[in-house]
């Protein structure tokens, strides 16, 4: 299959980072991977904004992909890395597919209050779960790829690697669903729903799978956070996760793939180096930067590249 001029720079890109990892920090190597995760829960947001939905409640998807990570090695000794995460994509998939069947029959505050009551329930079960830590959650085990096992520094690293070519495989594949004519029914159905049904077409069911397909590029990003930071807890299925993660979305901007990735990377680093120089007041710093966003680009971060990108064709 070809590649066009956006997924060329997406390869390059992705190739550039995962060289840098063998050269940057440790700390920054963990920045990296933690922001790239949550860049592909963002893209899960962002698809289904696409379409019109806005969800309060995406740490679910993100919670189910990092919780089976860890049960899956704690309580079923799986340590196969691919395993691992393809076991947190299919739960996330499994509970997708029932509450979707709920969920696309609402729109607007209706859906974002749905999706954000789920996310708690789940959040108020681990709560009281103690076999999985409670509050404090549970450390994830070692994990091995094809029979090997990483040791010190070679997990991080290989987290990272996995992560960055994780990110570039769904940037590619979410980009071609936006040009698809599956992502262009998706913006319609945004516009006008009913002009859609008069076309034939079924937006419930179209918001279904795309409701459904979110939740396992969400569950990825959940599995391989849990894999970096070693650990999981119910704060992942929390309301001001999911708040954060439509922080980065609205950051980013919806009109392009590398948006959300690129708003999750400034986001980490505007977050770290707030907690560090002004600990007590780093919320109001990224009040005012998203406010700022808002008021200077309300299309988000990616419209400084469009304007620029239009300035240069004109």
């Amino acid at each position: 299959m070809r590649l066009d001029k956006t997924e060329w720079v997406l390869l390059a890109v992705a190739v550039a980072l995962m060289l840098g990892g063998f050269i940057a920090p440790q700390w920054l190597v963990f920045l990296l991977t933690i922001a790239l995760a949550k860049g592909l829960v963002v893209q899960g947001v962002v698809m289904q904004m696409r379409a019109g939905l806005v969800t309060f409640g995406q740490g679910l998807f993100y919670c189910i992909g990092g919780y089976a990570v860890g049960m899956g090695g704690q309580f079923l000794q799986i340590t196969e890395l691919p395993v691992l995460l393809l076991l947190g994509v299919g739960c996330s998939v499994l509970v997708a597919m029932v509450l979707g069947l709920l969920l696309t029959r609402y729109r607007d505050i209706f859906f974002a209050m749905l999706t954000l009551a789920f996310s708690m329930i789940l959040f108020g079960v681990l709560v009281k779960s103690h076999g999985l830590g409670s509050t404090d959650g549970f450390n994830v085990t070692s994990w091995s790829l094809f029979g090997w096992v990483p040791e010190g520094s070679q997990s991080a690293q290989g987290v990272f690697l996995l992560t960055c070519v994780c990110a570039l495989v769904l940037a590619i594949l979410l980009h071609r669903y936006m040009r698809s004519g599956a992502g262009a029914v998706c913006e319609a159905i945004r516009e006008n729903e009913v002009r859609v049904e008069y076309l034939g077409l079924s937006p419930r069911w179209i918001l279904y799978m795309n409701y459904v397909a979110a939740a396992a590029v969400s569950a990825l990003g959940g599995g391989l956070t849990a894999l970096a930071a070693g650990h999981v807890d119910p704060e992942m299925a929390y309301w001001t996760t999911s708040g954060e993660f439509i922080f980065i979305a609205l950051l980013g901007g919806t009109a392009h793939v590398a948006a959300p990735f690129i708003a999750a990377v400034l986001f980490a680093v505007v977050r770290t180096y707030a907690i560090e120089l002004v600990p007590h007041f780093w919320q109001m710093i990224l009040g005012f930067t998203l406010l700022a966003i808002i008021v200077f680009l309300p299309k988000g971060l990616w419209s400084l590249f469009a304007r620029r990108n239009g300035g240069s064709a004109a």
